[in-house]
């Protein structure tokens, strides 16, 4: 088992929405504040890509399933 945690899709799809907000409206505001935002954002979408590509396949499309006890 690797240390790689398998991510999910919508993590993604935040982390590219939450990049062209940062860069086109938060300027606005602050650039301070949009450059912080924007790092931010860039390290969620390499570590979406890190999970997608090393992540195990098999934890990825079958997530493991809660014991009861």
């Amino acid at each position: 088992m690797s240390g790689i945690a398998p991510l999910k899709t919508s993590f993604m799809v935040a982390s590219m929405i939450g990049f062209l907000v940062s860069v086109l409206y938060v300027p606005q505001f602050s650039r301070t504040w949009a450059l912080a935002f924007g790092l931010v954002f860039i390290a969620m979408f390499v570590a979406s890509l890190i999970s997608m590509m090393q992540g195990p396949p098999d934890e990825q499309l079958f997530p493991a399933r809660k014991r009861l006890h």
